[in-house]
């Protein structure tokens, strides 16, 4: 899908020019009369510039200021006018955030992180997906160049990151979300799910399973691939010559594990352990499986990725491999504005998380 009707309904907060390094113009606001920015720096008792530099830069400004700017601005019920003062300004105080599937409660919780700190930071921000297709990103990535956005944190289809670059050329700061940067200039926060896709299936070699079969996305996905070469590893690591069998769906979705458990059962004979690339896979996975009479765990051990927040609710609580989803979120959105707010003195940074096992009855 292109941007949502969730999209569509978020406030832009304006658009960006060329940066400039100079000082932050006065910003503009609108209210029935005449009362302005002037007026509330007056009643905040602090100049226009302080005023400014709290709807703009608020961490240039000591608290206690702060806290009484914000106080005569909720007084005085002011709605700053975004536009005008982006125009003035030649910059907004936009940023996107492109994520794969907005369907997935792994990345609603991601955009928890996100949203929490640019409201922090007085930005807002762009939501859109590119539903793991390459022409819908490239199409997002126009999108948010037109809106002339500050910076876009990315989750991406593939290690094709020329669009990016191409985006970073026009002075657009970026930061991958959920994916690793291969290159010192590009910041990125990532969990390992080479070592995530080795945790879920050590988890059932240990528990005694010897016939694993690996369901996940397309393998141009990174994650979908790192994951199975944490797969490989850890029956490696067991001795295990042979490969697991792989089954690759289009989407990553309940129906996508629904159309993955349904083939395995006609090939038969089951394998005793499966591992899936994400939860969503992994609850379709669970419904046919139990609706077939087959037991989780007494006959197939069964492992999902992300621990989305509902899957220890489902009929056989699941096990899976937890992301820090929150934290993802929240970090690379400071690295992406601290980027927009010093270019010059931004250090790159490359952050990777370590995944949790988190063990349910599906596979005890």
């Amino acid at each position: 899908m292109g941007v949502s009707e969730t999209d569509q309904q978020e406030d832009g907060g304006g658009c960006m020019g060329t940066r400039s390094d100079g000082p932050t113009p006065a910003a503009s606001w609108e209210r029935p009369g005449t009362v302005g920015i002037k007026q509330v720096a007056r009643h905040a008792g602090v100049s226009p510039g302080t005023v400014s530099n709290v709807l703009n830069r608020p961490e240039r400004v000591a608290a206690q200021t702060r806290t009484r700017v914000q106080q005569a601005i909720q007084e005085l019920g002011f709605v700053r006018n975004g536009s005008a003062s982006t125009l003035r300004a030649g910059r907004g105080r936009t940023i996107g955030l492109m994520v794969l599937d907005l369907g997935n409660p792994f990345f609603t919780d991601v955009a928890r992180g996100v949203e929490d700190v640019v409201s922090e930071r007085g930005y807002a921000v762009i939501l859109c997906s590119s539903s793991a297709s390459a022409s819908r990103e490239e199409r997002n990535l126009r999108m948010l160049a037109e809106q002339r956005v500050r910076g876009v944190l990315v989750t991406p289809v593939s290690d094709d990151l020329e669009r990016l670059e191409r985006l970073r050329d026009r002075g657009v700061a970026t930061v991958l979300l959920d994916h690793s940067a291969t290159r010192p200039n590009q910041c990125s926060v990532a969990v390992d799910d080479v070592a995530g896709g080795e945790l879920a299936v050590a988890h059932l070699l240990a528990r005694g399973a010897r016939d694993i079969a690996y369901i996940s996305g397309p393998l141009s996905i990174r994650q979908c691939a790192d994951r199975r070469a944490g797969c490989h590893r850890a029956l490696r690591n067991a001795g295990y010559d042979s490969a697991p069998r792989e089954l690759v769906v289009a989407t990553m979705t309940p129906r996508g594990g629904m159309e993955a458990a349904e083939k395995l059962l006609a090939e038969g004979p089951l394998p005793d352990g499966i591992f899936c690339a994400n939860d969503l896979l992994a609850m379709g996975v669970l419904r046919v499986l139990l609706q077939a009479g087959v037991s989780v765990p007494g006959d197939v051990a069964l492992i999902g990725y992300d621990d989305i927040e509902f899957i220890g609710a489902a009929a056989v609580p699941l096990s899976s491999v937890r992301q820090p989803t929150y934290q993802l979120g929240r970090i690379a959105t400071e690295l992406l504005l601290n980027e927009c707010d010093n270019p010059k003195g931004h250090a790159h940074q490359q952050v990777m998380f370590q995944p949790e096992l988190i063990v349910r009855e599906s596979t005890e």
